[in-house]
């Protein structure tokens, strides 16, 4: 197939995408999960609207791989909606163009700069936003763009330095665009808990970084008069596009696509209703405005992100490779409705619209999707980063209204099991504290059976890890009794089988 996919040619029998008539957002970190979620919702609030100036200037940051993907379509490509039954196709047009900051970082401040932009969005992983471990701008990673923000401040330049870095390049196109004074909205979606306040705070710290007292007083008045950054969450599972998935919908369309991206049928996003200026009406497509995003994040966060990881832990020590798989085990599946709606649920207060059983449902029947290609392994990684935060606040809310969360001390022993286990067979743990994780384990006193598993001197040998795993610093909440820990040993006969 030589054919190729473009906005003036949109094949027979296929819905034809939007045609922008202007920008009105720039996206910072044009990525799989950007072209299958907000652009999707962009698209669908200008068919409903009718109002076409909101066409996406997308940015690639570490690469110029989906600007050689999508400028030569005309910006336009398609979502493979896979479901677990039934899957569709529908062609994006909310895409202008896509620039690589590399090469074209003066395209990128001019667009930022352009009155007719009003919204700039950011999807560029938890990693981009260059933080220290203190959540403090990491001023070294930014440097170089911090540079070139003190010689473009001083006037024009004809060639402004390529930008190293998405915060760097946000903060020198907001200065850009403090000299005509327009409003702008900085809306980050990426998922970090109070994300709006976080990127506000960053941008403040590399003004002040980049152009300390009175240099600075311009832009700093700028940024508190006319710019604003809501909060915001997201969601949906955006899987690797396939070969085969690619092949797929070439035949559909009769021609090749190399934008391709594939989206589960669920879809949300909650924005915090505080905008500078001018917006799409996202609403019209399904997205939530708000005045308080922190209760829909905490929902996300206990009962989707809490879930995964059970499934997770418990799934790979069944011998399940995918998410989809396990949480099909009946035995899994149990476990997992017991987090859920007997741990989780009690301590959350549903935000106004959202019915929270009714997201559980929703939660266990996504997981089982197997085009979302999750594995047990992978979402498994980084779990002294996750538990404290999925977990944590169930158990301690719960003990203290007197309720035993059985789901998460069953959680807690997969996790512990799961750690064991791994570092028993030299697979390793991917952690950020993965040689705390192995100290812990090789100094337990009571050796593992000959295989370390599963006969009686294997469990005892596993409970002595348990107890020294759950004593790591910061893992469980300040305060849990000791009874609850005994209660977690009590679940390794159930994860062991």
């Amino acid at each position: 197939m030589t054919d190729r996919l473009h906005r003036d040619h949109v094949p027979a029998g296929i819905d034809a995408p939007v045609t922008p008539t202007a920008v009105g957002i720039v996206h910072l970190g044009i990525g799989a999960f950007h072209r299958a979620h907000q652009a999707v919702y962009t698209e669908r609030a200008a068919i409903a609207t009718g109002d076409t100036v909101w066409g996406i200037l997308g940015v690639t940051q570490r690469s110029a791989r989906v600007r050689d993907q999508l400028r030569p379509q005309g910006g336009v490509y398609s979502v493979l909606t896979a479901g677990e039954k039934e899957s569709s196709v529908e062609l994006i047009g909310s895409v202008v163009d896509v620039a690589y900051p590399a090469e074209e970082t003066g395209l990128v401040l001019a667009a930022l700069a352009a009155p007719s932009t009003h919204v700039v969005t950011l999807t560029i992983t938890e990693k981009g936003y260059a933080r220290q471990p203190d959540g403090s701008l990491d001023v070294t990673a930014v440097a170089p763009d911090l540079e070139a923000l003190t010689v473009e401040h001083g006037g024009a330049v004809d060639a402004p330095r390529p930008a190293s870095s998405a915060i760097g390049l946000l903060v020198r196109g907001l200065a850009a665009r403090a000299a005509s004074g327009a409003p702008i909205t900085v809306l980050t979606c990426d998922n970090m808990v109070d994300n709006g306040h976080v990127l506000e705070r960053l941008v403040r710290e590399a003004v002040d970084a980049a152009l300390p007292g009175a240099e600075g007083d311009t832009l700093r008045g700028f940024l508190d008069a006319r710019v604003t950054f809501p909060c915001s969450m997201v969601d949906r599972i955006v899987p690797a596009t396939t070969a085969e998935q690619r092949d797929e919908v070439g035949r559909l369309l009769g021609v090749r696509d190399e934008g391709l991206v594939v989206g589960e049928p669920f879809a949300q996003w909650v924005i915090e209703d505080r905008f500078a200026g001018p917006r799409p009406a996202w609403e019209a497509a399904g997205a939530t405005l708000t005045k308080d995003v922190a209760p829909f994040e905490q929902a996300k966060l206990r009962l989707l992100n809490g879930t995964h990881s059970l499934v997770a832990y418990s799934g790979w020590l069944a011998g399940h490779a995918t998410i989809a798989e396990a949480v099909t085990d009946p035995e899994i599946a149990a476990r997992a409705r017991q987090y859920l709606f007997e741990d989780a649920l009690p301590t959350l207060t549903a935000p106004e619209g959202l019915d929270l059983r009714q997201y559980g449902e929703q939660i266990l029947t996504r997981f089982a999707n197997p085009h979302t290609g999750h594995t047990t392994v992978q979402v498994a990684m980084d779990g002294t980063q996750k538990i404290p935060f999925r977990w944590g606040g169930v158990l301690a809310e719960s003990l203290a209204a007197g309720r035993e969360p059985l789901g998460v001390a069953f959680g807690l022993a997969a996790w512990a099991e799961f750690v064991r286990r791994r570092l028993v067979t030299g697979e390793g743990v991917d952690d950020p504290r993965a040689a705390e994780l192995a100290n812990l384990v090789n100094a337990a006193d009571v050796p593992g059976g000959s295989d370390g598993l599963g006969d009686v001197e294997g469990l005892a040998g596993a409970e002595e890890d348990l107890r020294a795993l759950l004593a790591l610093p910061g893992l469980l909440p300040e305060g849990t009794p000791d009874g609850f820990v005994d209660r977690v040993a009590e679940e390794l006969e159930s994860v062991l089988g």
